[in-house]
């Protein structure tokens, strides 16, 4: 039988792939990618030349069970997503669980999160937080934030640059224009940066200055 590696990739500096990760896709039978062309940019960068298949939210429902028969039948398999740890936002989950059902060993190495350093930056207590990813959209959005209102600890949310603005106005409405918070943006890029403040300061700098980049929003908990 052969074995999962969930293997993280950089979330923007290549020089935050580990050597580890590099030797694992060198040696696995197939790299399970959720874009073959972002990952082949990583891919050439380190002389990786293991096969890729595609595997990503849109056909990992119907590609599961066959990758799983795969890996029975003695197939090494790695599975990467686009930047950081696979399953967190990310594809990865159904197929995990699919292999311990199924008694295939699963090895997920240690890498590249984009939480990790901005929750670390934002100076707001560490020691118990919780991670929300991304909000709903829209159904269940309120009833989520509602209950997030009296959450005491720290609080993480990824988010993209064109809906910040909203989501910052909507944590004003639900959280107070003084709670605290701390954006996190371009992480390990060139351009990197993190705004802190409160809930109305961050939002007027960027009501004038329009965010770039990957963002990761990091807010302190209601006081006791």
């Amino acid at each position: 039988m052969g074995k999962l590696f969930l293997v993280p990739t950089p979330i923007g500096n290549l020089e935050d792939m580990t050597f580890r990760a590099v030797k694992v896709l060198k040696e696995v039978n197939t790299i399970l990618a959720e874009d073959t062309r972002t990952s082949g940019k990583l891919l050439k960068h380190y002389e990786i030349s293991t096969p890729m298949q595609s595997h990503h939210m849109h056909n990992e429902h119907k590609t599961v069970e066959s990758i799983v028969e795969r890996i029975k039948n003695g197939e090494n398999m790695a599975l990467i997503s686009d930047a950081g740890t696979p399953a967190i936002s990310d594809p990865g989950f159904l197929l995990t669980r699919a292999c311990v059902q199924a008694s295939i060993e699963v090895d997920c190495l240690p890498g590249a999160t984009a939480f990790v350093p901005a929750l670390v930056n934002s100076g707001f207590p560490n020691d118990k937080f919780i991670f929300e990813g991304f909000l709903p959209v829209k159904k269940g959005r309120q009833t989520r934030l509602n209950l997030l209102a009296q959450e005491t600890r720290t609080m993480i949310f990824y988010e993209s640059p064109h809906k910040l603005l909203k989501t910052l106005k909507h944590f004003m409405e639900y959280f107070g224009q003084d709670r605290l918070v701390s954006v996190s943006r371009e992480i390990t890029k060139l351009h990197e940066e993190t705004r802190r403040g409160t809930m109305a300061e961050v939002l007027q700098h960027y009501t004038q200055k329009p965010p770039k980049g990957e963002i990761v929003i990091v807010v302190e908990g209601k006081s006791k």
